[in-house]
């Protein structure tokens, strides 16, 4: 961390202007710092053709995965005559079997080629915005050559595997696995027993599913890893910035790149709520902590790691707005002693002087410092990430009221 002296000097600089010259070494090439070009399972991707570089034929991915997880257990159920009744929870009643292979699944993928395509540039605005020194490129490209170590690990990704397969089979089995009949498991004295479209699920369906997600965690962490480890580069923060945020304004958009991720999360808790509400005796303000809860914890996840610069930014506004206020009292004083104190003979006309001009501009200037924000995005952003999130289980609140007012409602419009 640089002194106060030192920052200052920075902070009283005038912006530094685009750097124009090409990126050398691992920034020269745009497809090379990703978060999700990497790794066993994207290396498996190229084999099996479900996408060509760098994530082409999304649709492939989407329907391809998603049918090997559903399309058997419609199958197996459908043998096992578990499709539409047989049990107190058939396959087709099943809400959140449904929303997790036809809509999660979907998100979680698609979430690949959101987060690639906007987190490269969120990157590349460190060195466009002059944020990095030249001295510190080097640095710079050595986390982001981390990055991609990790990113690319086998050994991690093998981890998870055996995590999912598990402590993440004992979760489902234990707290989310419904206590009844289904078309998956037949309870039994001692326990349960799962049909032959249960093995599917448990042991395919379910664990490709938490490895996919899983695997995403990871992901989180290494945005997280790379931006602690860009914050305690000398960065040369330009604090008359206007998005008033030092010039890290640019970060509030890792929010929304992140943003499938975080909707696949309520669909999920959409599907589990649906499910309690239907098959149990269960409704939804049961549910409305696990909601709250649920909400406040994704708008942290992905809003954390902007946190990580909060003492760089506490600091420069603090510093900015001493050696400001100094600059803004001497202008202020030779104005007045220029224009009201000893005012001109006649030589240089008021009406018309830029001298005005650039008072209201030093006050411009001076709202800029006092306004920054110490976290790089503003009340909006998380106000759109919360109204998103709140989309998938607007469909819940439906089984508040009967059906027969909604359709008596409906006729009355209609008619």
């Amino acid at each position: 961390m640089p002194d106060d002296l030192d920052f200052a000097g920075k902070a009283m600089s005038l912006p530094r202007s685009l750097q124009n010259e090409p990126l050398d070494g691992l920034l020269a090439d745009d497809q090379i710092f990703s978060l999700v070009l990497g790794g066993p399972l994207y290396q498996l991707y190229l084999r099996t053709k479900l996408t060509r570089r760098p994530l082409d034929l999304l649709l492939r991915r989407v329907v391809g995965i998603s049918l090997f997880c559903w399309l058997p257990l419609l199958l197996l159920s459908l043998f096992s005559r578990h499709i539409m009744g047989g049990v107190a929870v058939p396959f087709l009643y099943d809400v959140d079997v449904h929303t997790r292979f036809l809509a999660a699944v979907p998100l979680l993928i698609a979430a690949e080629v959101v987060v690639h395509g906007r987190i490269r540039p969120i990157v590349r605005q460190f060195i466009d915005r002059g944020i990095i020194t030249q001295s510190d490129r080097a640095k710079f490209e050595a986390i982001i050559n981390s990055t991609i170590s990790l990113r690319n690990s086998v050994l991690i990704e093998v981890l998870i595997l055996v995590f999912v397969y598990t402590v993440g089979h004992w979760v489902w089995r234990e707290h989310f696995a419904l206590g009844i009949s289904t078309w998956y498991a037949f309870t039994v004295s001692g326990g349960t027993r799962l049909t032959p479209a249960g093995y599917w699920y448990a042991f395919v369906s379910l664990p490709l599913l938490r490895f996919i997600l899983y695997r995403w965690y990871f992901r989180l962490f290494l945005w997280y890893r790379f931006l602690w480890q860009v914050r305690g580069l000398n960065l040369q923060l330009n604090l008359f910035h206007p998005d008033r945020s030092g010039g890290l304004g640019f970060l509030a958009g890792s929010v929304f790149a992140f943003s499938p991720l975080l909707l696949a999360h309520t669909v999920f808790l959409a599907g589990f709520i649906g499910d309690r509400i239907w098959h149990t005796t269960a409704t939804l303000p049961d549910f409305k902590m696990e909601i709250v809860g649920a909400i406040l914890f994704l708008v942290v996840l992905v809003s954390a790691p902007l946190s990580f610069f909060l003492n760089r930014l506490t600091v420069g506004r603090r510093v900015a707005l001493r050696d400001f206020g100094c600059l803004s009292s001497r202008y202020v004083d030779d104005f007045r002693h220029k224009w009201i104190e000893e005012p001109p003979s006649g030589a240089e006309p008021l009406l018309g002087t830029s001298d005005i001009q650039s008072l209201a501009d030093l006050g411009n200037s001076y709202t800029t410092v006092t306004e920054m924000r110490l976290l790089p995005m503003g009340k909006e952003t998380i106000v759109r990430l919360v109204i998103l999130l709140i989309v998938p289980l607007l469909p819940l609140t439906l089984t508040m009221i009967p059906l027969d007012q909604i359709v008596d409602r409906l006729l009355r419009l209609a008619l």
